[in-house]
């Protein structure tokens, strides 16, 4: 293309052309711009036209997203469900298409179903771990306050002047233990942790 396009300038610039002023240029050829098709029209070996519904969600740089597609749904069935839908929803339907069929051909029989199932249980198992750590939590700052009420009484009953003596919180210990047990029902809060 830049080779007739810098063709066509020297013609007009050249000063010793043999045209005379009056006649009109010679007519260059139609530009034809090749365009590689899609790769729906590739794999399903079709021409593609000027307004291909598939070109614009499957390049033909990759050519597995429309195989994988096309092996679950069906090229008209994937043709029919973007012509249903407004252009700005078309995209975010071909990635959940693509998604689907993906994980349909790992899992056969659940496809989707089982991966959302998988991550449903996964978070309800966190959130027992979650409420299983925020209890403790709990129960060490009660502890902790516990053992600050006790260290201040201690502190109050003795005599400022007299030597500090032997306390009792010598033989405390702050053993952690949860407020669940393993079926998730609150055990004793007021445990004595005395030695």
């Amino acid at each position: 293309m830049e080779s007739t396009i810098s063709s066509s300038s020297s013609r007009s610039v050249s000063p010793s052309s043999s045209s005379s002023p009056n006649s009109p240029p010679p007519s260059l050829p139609p530009v034809t711009v090749v365009v590689s098709p899609c790769a729906a029209c590739k794999i399903l070996r079709r021409r593609c036209a000027e307004k291909c519904v598939l070109a614009p969600y499957f390049p033909p740089n990759d050519p597995i997203k429309f195989t994988t597609a096309h092996r679950v749904f069906g090229a008209s069935n994937i043709i029919k469900f973007l012509q249903e839908l407004p252009e700005s929803q078309r995209a975010d339907a071909v990635s959940g298409m693509v998604y689907e069929a993906n994980a349909r051909l790992r899992d056969p029989v659940y496809g989707c179903a089982g991966a959302i199932c998988q991550l449903q249980k996964q978070v309800s198992e966190l959130q027992a771990q979650l409420a299983k750590a925020q209890a403790e939590v709990v129960n060490m700052q009660c502890q902790q306050s516990n053992l600050m009420a006790l260290i201040c009484m201690e502190m109050g009953q003795s005599p400022q002047a007299s030597p500090p003596q032997q306390s009792n919180l010598d033989n405390f210990t702050i053993i952690p233990m949860s407020f669940l047990d393993d079926n998730n029902n609150f055990e004793s809060v007021w445990e004595p942790h005395w030695t």
